[in-house]
């Protein structure tokens, strides 16, 4: 466990270990939640199919293509609950290839229209 106060910042990498040079990471969601087991009831979604949802998210400059660096600041759980899990979706893509989920950044999914 890693204990922090509310408000305070908290530091991540994530980190691909690979020889591939062209290979880098994607953080697609992100989500803190009250149990390890349940990603969907009670969390605190930080990154959303690419898309920031957590204002005080901010980005790192990378050292390379193989890590992810950013911050979030902690946050009251729903519950007062005194642990909550990070639950991260990382994408591994191919380096310049424009059409990979790395390079469509956010994406906003559009609402259906419901048929009368």
């Amino acid at each position: 466990p890693y204990y922090v106060s509310i408000n305070q910042d908290l530091f991540l990498e994530a980190s691909l270990h690979s020889p591939d040079p062209l290979l880098e990471l994607f953080l697609h969601t992100c989500v803190a939640s009250p149990s390890l087991h349940n990603s969907t009831t009670g969390v605190h979604t930080i990154i959303k199919d690419g898309c920031v949802k957590d204002p005080t998210y901010a980005v790192f400059y990378p050292p390379n293509r193989h890590t992810l660096r950013f911050k979030f600041s902690a946050f009251q759980s729903l519950r007062s609950n005194p642990a909550v899990y990070l639950q991260c979706q990382l994408v591994v893509c191919r380096a310049f290839d424009y059409s990979s989920r790395c390079y469509q950044g956010c994406v906003r999914r559009s609402k259906r229209e419901a048929s009368s």
